[in-house]
């Protein structure tokens, strides 16, 4: 175990060997483009054409391979396969696009049918191959699960700098591709071409997939465009943070699971490299400051805390006993009862206060009950603490004011 963490940190603070130094770049690079692109791709609600295009490059590579054995005597020629990749992952996204305009199928039908018809498709040529040529399937199976072990250095060059390439256009088309996103009408209105950026949109993506699977592998290079945007959905509400961690996600699970991969040879880069952003994924589940589950549970918790508290001293300020348990013991804590039950005077007090409170909130929500409705908590904190204090001395004096008149 100790010889496994030691070649492990040394892969990973590149000092395992050139050519693994260069797969954990040009892992890393993909990565952070996938996780970057993927940021606008789960936005558009385009997730599921992803899984669609990355299945429907199998034909395209087994082709590619047959063609290239026959024209250049070097089927393995990662440029060839690349190439028929895209050509094939081009046609399967033109498919569901031609069956969503023209047919009444939605696009989740669209979809599944053209992603299981050019992935048997791929598998049958795939068993052609091996049947017909004497390499057998000559490593077109790690397209399906992803390898690195065999990557040359134009290999990972090809990789990086398409990678590279990817992100500098998304860079530059930042602010279209956001508007694309969220207000397609005020981006006509605007002058931009929507169907232009679209189709830009769709070919990222589409180079995303095509470069990842040599590394990632069809089946999962998915999870490079939807796990790191979905992990960094969890850390923050704005678009330019969620790119920039969706990056650093998908660089970091890239780098560590490709570093795992040169040590564990006998198991798929691509299954390793999902498996540390699915990890990345779970942390940002759990521990996430906002969005996390612990987060969630402890807001949970504060606010049922609230609840008992500002019940209990309604209670006491109506002169009523309080017999909730959970209720006793928070005001316990914040010493507004003693051990035997009785009132403190600091109970006493903010009791009054909450029952001030709780009039002056039912008012606000007489004369403003819009905005009422749209504050969060809004009769579980102090009314000076959500609405301006001139509002709160204006809703006082008008029930001074009515108390008068009844008194009149």
């Amino acid at each position: 175990m100790s010889e496994f963490l030691a070649e492990l940190i040394k892969a990973l603070t590149l000092q395992a060997g050139y050519n693994t130094s260069l797969v954990l770049v040009g892992a890393a690079l993909l990565g952070g483009a996938a996780g970057g692109i993927g940021v606008f791709v789960l936005l558009r609600k385009r997730s599921l054409v992803s899984d669609a295009i990355s299945h429907a490059t199998l034909p395209g590579v087994v082709l590619a391979f047959m063609l290239a054995s026959y024209f250049f005597d070097d089927g393995r020629a990662l440029w060839a396969l690349l190439i028929g990749a895209a050509f094939s992952a081009v046609l399967g996204a033109l498919a569901v696009e031609w069956i969503v305009r023209y047919t009444r199928l939605k696009e989740d039908a669209a979809i599944g049918t053209v992603l299981s018809t050019f992935f048997a498709l791929g598998i049958v040529l795939l068993t052609l191959v091996q049947s017909v040529y004497q390499g057998g399937q000559a490593g077109l199976s790690d397209f399906i699960l992803g390898s690195t072990a065999g990557l040359l250095y134009q290999d990972a060059l090809l990789i990086a700098v398409s990678a590279f390439v990817v992100g500098l256009v998304l860079i530059f088309k930042f602010k279209e591709l956001t508007l694309l996103c969220f207000d397609i009408t005020f981006a006509k209105a605007q002058g931009y071409n929507v169907a232009s950026l679209d189709r830009l949109l769709l070919f990222l993506l589409l180079a995303v997939v095509v470069i990842g699977l040599k590394t990632v592998g069809l089946v999962l290079v998915i999870a490079l465009t939807i796990i790191p945007p979905v992990a960094a959905r969890f850390w923050t509400e704005r678009v330019s943070h969620m790119v920039l961690i969706a990056t650093f996600i998908g660089a970091l699970g890239s780098w560590f699971g490709a570093a795992l991969s040169s040590v564990a040879t006998d198991l798929p880069t691509g299954g390793l490299i999902v498996l540390t952003l699915f990890s990345i994924f779970l942390i940002s589940l759990l521990v996430a400051p906002k969005r996390g589950a612990l987060a969630h549970a402890l807001r949970h918790k504060l606010f049922q805390r609230r609840v008992h508290e500002r019940q209990g001293l309604l209670a006491i300020s109506r002169a009523e006993p309080v017999f909730d348990p959970l209720t006793q013991k928070i005001l316990r804590k914040k010493r507004f009862l003693r051990a035997d039950g009785a009132v403190t005077e600091e109970g006493h007090q903010a009791a009054q206060k909450m029952a001030r409170d709780q009039v002056l909130w039912n008012a606000y929500h007489q004369a403003y009950p819009i905005e009422a409705l749209a504050l969060e908590d809004w009769s579980l904190r102090p009314i000076e603490e959500v609405i301006p204090k001139d509002l709160v001395e204006e809703l006082s004096e008008e029930l001074m004011l009515t108390k008068v008149r009844l008194v009149q």
